[in-house]
């Protein structure tokens, strides 16, 4: 039964529409802990020839929003710290894992680690996530009821 839950939670994330415009892809959803992947395209690309630090971040986003929503209570972003590592080019290859440090009622704390497909450091974030009491899965507020 957890089992078809965290993969309902899994598609649910995957049907996030900024997330598929970046073509982000959530590939696992665990107890506390979630996994995303992205390839840069070129027009993720900053003014450099870069990843866009916003691009990463997103990624990095849903594999934090995979891992904190996994206990099926929505969970939504209190704060999000980014340190990034190195830049990377068109066609790389990225990983981001979330990993669920704290669980509390109404809190909840998570490292998150993004990584070229190769395993070299691209970006290391820490999160801090607002649990709320409603199912993930459950009804969703009409517009304008959600937190501000």
């Amino acid at each position: 039964m957890r089992e078809e839950l965290l993969k309902a939670i899994r598609e649910a994330l995957n049907g996030d529409p900024f997330a598929r415009l970046l073509g982000i892809e959530v590939q696992e959803v665990g107890e506390g802990y979630g996994r995303a992947s992205m390839r840069v395209r070129a027009d993720l690309l900053n003014s450099q020839g870069f990843a866009h630090g916003g691009a990463i971040f997103s990624l990095a986003d849903m594999a934090f929003a995979a891992a904190s929503n996994s206990h099926n209570k929505v969970a939504v972003a209190l704060s999000v710290n980014v340190n990034y590592r190195r830049p990377i080019g068109e066609g790389t290859e990225l990983l981001a894992e979330a990993f669920e440090e704290s669980l509390g009622r109404s809190t909840a704390l998570y490292r998150i680690l993004v990584k070229t497909k190769e395993g070299e450091l691209v970006a290391s974030c820490q999160g801090l996530a607002f649990r709320m009491d409603r199912d993930f899965l459950g009804e969703r507020p009409a517009s304008g009821d959600g937190p501000n």
